[in-house]
């Protein structure tokens, strides 16, 4: 690494880990063009399966050459703008773009950033995580009020959020979760049954509590979990795959069951896969609702405790989050 430009994390080789696959990198310093804003990064959210996934090479919808820079999330400071743009020096500007979020500076299209009311971090997890919620919901899930929902990870990034946007339809909402800490804080967030994994049987549970009752479950584990879901789906019940970080090297399994048909097609149900990087033209109005929700106060937005700092601690962020010993967003100080 050499020169005086900002820094960024890009990814220069395939390999198992996030940290083995990339270098920290300096950028050549830009003015931004007609219709570019440059902004300043002070804060970047991490996505540590799909960091890991991406230095695998094994995000389908993402075709990847190496280098390329990394990281989804970012919110900042406009620092200098290009003519034809709406945006103006000192306004918060988010981007949820790959390759904008591991970087101390971008410099891009004004289309692929988004205003925001500051630079809290809490806009950020609204506008990238919190949208991935919303759609994983109604969007995939197509929920509809009063249902019963279960969500695994439920006092991750993702989950805690899903249990309350949920709550706001009127459901009544199973959250899973690993970790007595884990399960009082979803509880105080309205979850209706909170089912933790170290001390409960998951799929016990469902049978002897919710059987054939789940409409909506959001699943971004695998593994038995998701097969529990499986197996106490409603009539018409929908089951989206939205990850499954049990799995992530994708290994075969040899398992002796019934063909998923069987527990699908008498009860009209299904399974379906959720990639929020596959619906950007649903991201404005989903941004624009979770935005107004937290204007109002209706939603607790939650961070990790473990504070990281400098875009050197991006490695350690996407490795606590993948530890699963996180609870909430999990995001980088950067400034």
């Amino acid at each position: 690494m050499s020169g005086a430009g900002p820094r960024a994390i890009r990814l220069e080789r395939f390999a198992g880990s996030f940290r083995a696959a990339t270098d920290i990198v300096r950028l050549e310093e830009r003015a931004p063009g007609p219709g570019e804003i440059a902004v300043r990064n002070l804060w970047c959210g991490v996505n540590g399966i799909f960091d890991t996934q991406i230095a695998r090479n094994a995000v389908d919808y993402v075709k990847i050459k190496p280098p390329t820079l990394t990281g989804v999330e970012a919110i900042g400071v406009v620092t200098a703008v290009g003519p034809g743009v709406d945006f103006s020096i000192g306004d918060a500007a988010i981007t949820t773009r790959f390759t904008g979020g591991y970087r101390e500076c971008n410099v891009g299209p004004a289309s692929q950033f988004t205003g925001a009311p500051s630079t809290d971090r809490v806009w950020l997890a609204l506008a990238s995580t919190g949208v991935s919620a919303l759609l994983a919901l109604e969007h995939v899930g197509q929920l509809r009020d009063g249902e019963t929902v279960a969500v695994s990870a439920a006092a991750g990034g993702l989950g805690h959020l899903i249990v309350q946007l949920a709550k706001l339809r009127g459901c009544h909402v199973v959250a899973v979760c690993g970790g007595v800490e884990k399960a009082a804080f979803v509880r105080g967030l309205g979850a209706d049954r909170v089912i933790d994994y170290r001390g409960e049987d998951v799929a016990a549970v469902l049978a002897a509590e919710y059987p054939d009752a789940i409409d909506v479950a959001i699943d971004t584990v695998g593994g038995a979990i998701f097969d529990a879901f499986l197996d106490n789906l409603a009539v018409h019940g929908r089951l989206v795959a939205g990850g499954a970080a049990q799995d992530l090297e994708g290994r075969p399994e040899v398992i002796t069951a019934p063909r998923i048909v069987h527990k699908l097609y008498y009860k009209a149900a299904s399974v379906r896969g959720f990639m929020n990087g596959l619906l950007p033209e649903l991201w404005p109005e989903a941004r624009g609702r979770l935005f107004a929700l937290q204007a109002a106060g209706a939603l607790r937005v939650t961070f990790d405790t473990v504070p990281f700092h400098g875009l050197d601690q991006v490695y350690d962020a996407v490795e606590r989050l993948l530890s699963g010993q996180s609870m909430g967003k999990v995001v980088v100080e950067l400034q």
